[in-house]
C-alpha cells in the first residue's frame, strides 16, 4: 500500500448517480482527494466532470451514492452548506462583483462587522479590518496588485483570477476547488494562476484542478482523476502516463483495469 493510499481521504465519493431525464450525467462515479494534493480532473465534454463538482460542492444534489469529509458522511443540499464545511469552489464565472474593490470582493457575503465595547456585533461594515485582512490574503498568496481599493473591473484577467482565488483560499478550512481557471488567459497570466494553485496547496490545502489543458495538468497534478461516461475510469499521474495516454483513457482508446492510488 502506497502512501497516499494509507491515508484517510479529505473529500470522497462512493458510487455518485445523477439523471437529468434520460440523461445520466453520474454513472456510479468515484472520488477521492487526499491531503496536501494538486488533484486534475480530466476527462472529454459530457464526461460528468462539472457535475462531480457540483456534487462535491453542493450545487447538486445526487439521485444516490455517498460524500464523506475526512471520512464522515456529509450530505449538502446546497453550496452554503458545504461552504459552512470548509468547501471553497472558483467557477469559471468568478462570481466577482467588478463595480467593488478587492476588499469587499474578498468579503462578499461574509462582510466583517464592527463590534461595540462589549463584543455585541453591531450592524455596521468593519471596514478597515476587511482591508487590512484582505491586504494579508492577497500578500499571502503573492499576487501582485496595488490597493485593496481598487475596483475588481480595472484588474487584468489575471489578477481578478487572483482575487476570486485569494477569496476561496482565505474561508477554505479544507478543500479549494476550481473549475478551468486557466481558461481565458494567456501564457504569462496562467503561469501566474499555476503559482496561486501550488500556494493554496503550500498553505496546507489540497485542489481539485478541471482543466482541459493538458500540458498545465501534467505540469501542476499530483494525480488525475479521468473521468468517461460519467464514472472514474482511472486514477493516474504523470509520472506513470503520458499525455497520449491519459487522452486515450479520456476518450475510451485505452481502458484501465481499475482507478489507482498512488
Amino acid at each position: 500500500m502506497s502512501a497516499v493510499a494509507a491515508r484517510v481521504p479529505v473529500l470522497e465519493a462512493r458510487g455518485l448517480v445523477k439523471h437529468y431525464g434520460v440523461v445520466t450525467a453520474l454513472d456510479g462515479a468515484d472520488f477521492d482527494l487526499y491531503p496536501g494534493e494538486i488533484l486534475a480532473l480530466i476527462g472529454d465534454n459530457g464526461a460528468g466532470k462539472s457535475t462531480l463538482i457540483k456534487a462535491l460542492s453542493g450545487a447538486i444534489v445526487p439521485d444516490r451514492g455517498e460524500i464523506f469529509l475526512n471520512g464522515t458522511p456529509v450530505h449538502f443540499r446546497n453550496p452554503l452548506e458545504a461552504r459552512r464545511n470548509g468547501i471553497e469552489t472558483v467557477y469559471q464565472d468568478l462570481a466577482l462583483a467588478p463595480a467593488l474593490d478587492i476588499a469587499e470582493n474578498l468579503f462578499l457575503g461574509r462582510e466583517l462587522r464592527r463590534r461595540d465595547i462589549i463584543g455585541i456585533v453591531l450592524r455596521v461594515t468593519d471596514r478597515p479590518r476587511m482591508l487590512r485582512e484582505a491586504r494579508a490574503h492577497i500578500a499571502d498568496l503573492k499576487i501582485n496588485v496595488g490597493s485593496m481599493k481598487q475596483s475588481v473591473e480595472t484588474l487584468s484577467g489575471g489578477q481578478r483570477q487572483g482575487v476570486a482565488v485569494a477569496r476561496a483560499a482565505a474561508f477554505a478550512s479544507r478543500v479549494v476547488i476550481m473549475d478551468e481557471p486557466t481558461a481565458a488567459l494567456g501564457v504569462r497570466e496562467s503561469g501566474m494562476v499555476l503559482d496561486l494553485i501550488r500556494e493554496v496547496r503550500a498553505r496546507g490545502t489540497p485542489v481539485v484542478l478541471i482543466s482541459h489543458n493538458m500540458p498545465q495538468v501534467f505540469e501542476i497534478a499530483d494525480r488525475l482523476h479521468v473521468m468517461r461516461l460519467g464514472r472514474r475510469v482511472a486514477t493516474i499521474t504523470p509520472a506513470s502516463h503520458s499525455m497520449t495516454e491519459a487522452v486515450a483513457l479520456m476518450t475510451g482508446a485505452a481502458s484501465s483495469q481499475g482507478p489507482t492510488k498512488g
